[in-house]
């Protein structure tokens, strides 16, 4: 059996995908793996455009062979182009993970925020600033994207990755989740 879990973790997108792998332990410390940008020019044709994206994240997973895949969910915006693009992206990564044998799951920005933050509405600086504290970086990962793509994967294995800590353990982010976590599960159970 194996002691942490590897998870990639893909903010999906047609001009930049983010792609981050941790590690996440038995005890949810989280240590980063790899992370990068996925681009493809905006002026390219949208088949070739998610051909890119689809290459890339099998050479992340060929490369280094996560267990799960988190790619944060798609929501509504006011620009349907930018949702579309980020739709068909979402859908590809999701495909890649299917085609290589991956459990996979998706996450929405405001999970994955609270899962870092504590906070299911902080900014990109305030993830970003998370996620360098979380695992241990020098600087928080540049661009945005690749930040992003690291909390997807912390978030998915902190919540259904069965790593399990004790309350004294956790960060107070991850209290909080839980916190949020418990009373939802409570809120469920009320209102069957």
């Amino acid at each position: 059996m194996t002691s942490s879990l590897r998870v990639l973790g893909i903010d999906p997108g047609l001009t930049r995908c983010g792609v981050g792998v941790v590690d996440v332990d038995r005890s949810r410390r989280g240590t980063l793996v790899h992370v990068g940008v996925i681009r493809s020019a905006p002026d390219a044709e949208i088949g070739d455009r998610l051909a890119i994206v689809a290459a890339g994240i099998r050479e992340v997973i060929a490369e280094f062979r996560p267990d799960a895949v988190a790619v944060e969910r798609v929501f509504a915006q006011q620009n349907t182009h930018t949702v579309m693009g980020t739709a068909q992206a979402s859908g590809v990564a999701l495909l890649v993970a299917a085609e290589a044998g991956l459990p996979a799951a998706t996450h929405t920005p405001s999970e994955v925020k609270a899962a870092v933050t504590g906070y299911g509405s902080a900014d990109k600086r305030q993830v970003q600033a998370m996620i360098a504290r979380i695992l241990r970086l020098d600087a928080p990962p540049q661009p945005a994207d690749a930040a992003d793509a690291l909390a997807i994967a912390l978030c998915h294995a902190w919540r259904r990755g069965g790593a399990v800590a004790t309350q004294g353990a956790l960060t107070p982010a991850q209290r909080a989740w839980a916190d949020a976590e418990r009373v939802a599960r409570t809120y469920l159970r009320a209102g069957s």
